[in-house]
C-alpha cells in the first residue's frame, strides 16, 4: 500500500490551519486541476514532490501570505491575471468602477481612455476588452508593476492599450482623455488595517496616502481637469466612509453631475465627476 499522501490527508492536513477553500486553491494550483477534480479524486495518492510543495506554500497561507501571491494569479472581470507582490491584488469591488466607466464609454465610437495606478492592469484591460475601439493607456509609477500589466496585456491580446511610467497626471503627457479612471491608494497612513490580512504584504504606496488616505485623490482630482476632454469623466474607487469628502473635493474643483456609487455590500465605492471643459 503507498505511503504517499493523498487528496484528503492533505486537505485534512490543512483544516484548521486555513481557510478550506483557499486550501483546495493551492492545492489545485500545485497539482493543475480543478476544484472537482480534486473531490473526484480525493482518494488519489500524489507524488511526494507535489505533496512537499503544497505543504511549503500551506505553511507560507498560515503565516498570511495571500492566496493571489502564492499562485501568482487572481480572477478579475472575465479574466485570469498574473500577479505579483508589485502590484496591488485586484478585488471584486473594483468591478464597480469598471462597470460605471463602461456605462459611460459608447462602444460605437473611438474613445481615448486613462487607467492611472494600473498595477496589474485589471481595469485598463477590462476596459481595453469591452471597448476594443477604445485607445487606454495604463500608467503606474511601478516599472515592475507595469511589466506585469504588459505581460497580462500580451497574454489576453489585447492590443489597444498602451503603458507608461509616471506618478498620476504626470505619466499623460499632455495628452486628453474621455475618461480617466483610477483605484488609487485611499488608506490613511497608520491605520490599524494595514497591519492585518492580506495587505501586510501588498505594496504599501499602492494602500495609503496620506493622513486621511485621500492625497492621492486630491492630487489627481486637480491635475485631471488639463487631461480631459469637454464633457469627459473622472472616477476613483475610495473607501466605504469616504464618499462625501470626494464628492465634495470634486464639487470644489469645479466638476459637475457627481455621484457616489455603492458597492453590493451598499457601502460607498466609486465617486465619479464630469468635467464641463
Amino acid at each position: 500500500m503507498s505511503d504517499a499522501p493523498t487528496v484528503q490527508a492533505l486537505l485534512r492536513d490543512a483544516a484548521g490551519r486555513i481557510d478550506p477553500t483557499d486550501a483546495e486553491w493551492l492545492l489545485g494550483h500545485v497539482l493543475g486541476r480543478s476544484r472537482t477534480w480534486l473531490i473526484a479524486h480525493r482518494d488519489d495518492p500524489l507524488p511526494p514532490a507535489a505533496a512537499e510543495r503544497y505543504r511549503a506554500l500551506l505553511a507560507r497561507r498560515a503565516a498570511g501570505e495571500p492566496v493571489a501571491y502564492l499562485t501568482g494569479r487572481r480572477g478579475f472581470w472575465r479574466f485570469d491575471l498574473a500577479v505579483t507582490p508589485d502590484t496591488l491584488i485586484p478585488r471584486p469591488e473594483t468591478e464597480l468602477l469598471v462597470e460605471r466607466a463602461l456605462e459611460r464609454l459608447p462602444a460605437d465610437r473611438t474613445v481615448a481612455i486613462a487607467d492611472l495606478g494600473t498595477g496589474s492592469g485589471a481595469i485598463a484591460l477590462a476596459l481595453a476588452h469591452e471597448r476594443p475601439r477604445a485607445r487606454v493607456l495604463a500608467t503606474d509609477a511601478s516599472d515592475a508593476a507595469l511589466a506585469v500589466a504588459r505581460a497580462n496585456a500580451q497574454a489576453l491580446g489585447l492590443a489597444n492599450v498602451r503603458f507608461a511610467e509616471g506618478d498620476w497626471c504626470a505619466a499623460l503627457a499632455g495628452e486628453r482623455f474621455d475618461l480617466i479612471a483610477s483605484n488609487p491608494p485611499y488608506i490613511a497612513e497608520g491605520d490599524p488595517h494595514l497591519d492585518r490580512g492580506d495587505l501586510r504584504f501588498e505594496p504599501a504606496a499602492a494602500l495609503s496616502s496620506g493622513a486621511d488616505g485621500l492625497d492621492a485623490i486630491r492630487r489627481i482630482a486637480a491635475d485631471a481637469p488639463r487631461h480631459l476632454h469637454p464633457g469627459g469623466w473622472l472616477l476613483f474607487e475610495h473607501g466605504l466612509d469616504q464618499g462625501a469628502a470626494v464628492r465634495a473635493l470634486l464639487a470644489a474643483l469645479g466638476y459637475a453631475e457627481i455621484a457616489t456609487e455603492r458597492d453590493l455590500e451598499e457601502r460607498d465605492r466609486v465617486t465619479l465627476g464630469r468635467w464641463p471643459g
